[in-house]
């Protein structure tokens, strides 16, 4: 039933623009013979900067599409006595996850394209692909958790929306700070669980990228979020007088 409610909500093209952005950017990046050499560790760097950008507004619109159909009419009233809201609240996230699971997926797909057809120098390195697409998947889904919080219990989904942007700003320029500000708040752990960092030399003007060890630690820290806003929304949902 969720799914059907989301005909003609148009959530696959915000999908599909977050895809065509991400296109045009790699292909933008990849304009000499240096940069393909590194081109694992410079899709690496980019894509959590974009996603820091992008997904916290995709993630956003994904909630709001979900959740404003039942605000309209008072239609939670209707919903909540032919099942408990808990389920409801559960099956908005299973859908919304789907979503988002769908736009990292085809997010990967590109990474995956790209190095294949620019032939990136050097072996697949596998084991940071996986790791790459478990930690932003990760992300995703806990930011749609708390889109989805704010969209179910505002009716107003303009402060939905404006958290999605809020935190699209802050997900990027907390990256600039050190990585203990990081941890601090949901939208920093794009950068928290980055696996490749840069170097810039203003002298020789020369960028040099480098592997750095996924932080487990982080990842575990980001799990816990995730269980807490899980707990707390879902319980604030099923107090919410509607």
């Amino acid at each position: 039933m969720e799914f059907k409610k989301t005909r003609r909500r148009n959530v696959w093209v915000v999908i599909a623009a977050m895809i065509l952005l991400q296109c045009v950017w790699i292909l933008r990046i990849f304009n000499s013979a240096d940069r393909i050499r590194d081109g694992w560790m410079i899709c690496l760097y980019q894509f959590p900067l974009l996603n820091s950008i992008i997904m916290p507004v995709v993630a956003a619109v994904i909630a709001s599409r979900l959740c404003d159909v039942e605000h309209k009419g008072q239609a939670l009233k209707l919903l909540e006595t032919v099942m408990l809201p808990g389920k409801l609240f559960d099956a908005k996230f299973l859908c919304g996850s789907c979503f988002i699971f769908a736009a990292t997926f085809l997010q990967f797909l590109i990474f995956l394209v790209t190095g294949y057809l620019l032939n990136f120098t050097g072996p697949v390195p596998a084991g940071r692909l996986f790791c790459y697409l478990l930690f932003t998947a990760t992300v995703n889904v806990t930011i749609l958790l708390f889109q989805q919080i704010l969209s179910l219990l505002f009716v107003n989904q303009m402060v939905s929306l404006s958290a999605g942007l809020i935190g699209a700003l802050v997900g990027l320029f907390i990256m600039f700070f050190p990585p203990e500000f990081e941890r601090l708040l949901l939208w920093g752990y794009y950068g928290v669980l980055m696996l490749v960092r840069m170097d810039w030399n203003s002298t020789t003007r020369v960028i040099r990228y480098y592997w750095i060890t996924a932080d487990w630690n982080g990842y575990l820290t980001l799990t816990a979020m995730f269980c807490v806003l899980y707990l707390i929304g879902r319980m604030l949902f099923i107090r919410k007088e509607i």
